[in-house]
């Protein structure tokens, strides 16, 4: 079946079509951001006084890539050089898959589906620094997954 977006070709255009976006959309501030620390891609807009960051991990796409893509006697090239077509691809797809989403949430706003609130209540920044869910996960406000 293949991994959604394991063939995506346009990490910078699809970063470039967020800014078109969220600027159609009325935002005032927009920026990206990679932290290869963390393996994360970070996109960050204002909407109206509501500053949000979106981050997306491309090493949680490389990870989910190499499962899909197990390196094995019959890959050619070594496991590092693998290892490193994985990432390389999850760095463009997480930019992809972000503009997909982007584009969901605002079209969901814009149609009434959901508030601004509801579509990026997660990402929200508090005064604090950090985003809603940053701050729910601290807490363990959320209660765990059920056992089977």
């Amino acid at each position: 079946m293949g991994l959604p977006y394991e063939n995506a070709t346009s990490g910078g255009a699809a970063l470039e079509d967020i800014r078109k976006l969220l600027t159609k959309f009325g935002c005032a501030r927009f920026g990206t951001m990679t932290d290869a620390e963390h393996g994360e891609l970070i996109v960050q807009f204002s909407y109206r006084g509501r500053d949000v960051t979106a981050k997306a991990s491309y090493k949680g796409y490389a990870a989910a890539w190499l499962k899909e893509h197990p390196y094995g006697s019959r890959t050619r090239g070594t496991k590092a050089a693998h290892e490193a077509k994985a990432l390389k691809q999850a760095e463009i797809s997480v930019c992809s898959i972000l503009r997909d989403w982007i584009k969901g949430q605002t079209m969901a706003i814009e149609t009434g589906i959901l508030t601004f609130e509801g579509a990026f209540l997660g990402q929200i920044m508090l005064p604090n620094g950090k985003t809603i869910l940053d701050e729910v996960a601290s807490k363990n406000l959320l209660p765990g997954p059920p056992i089977n």
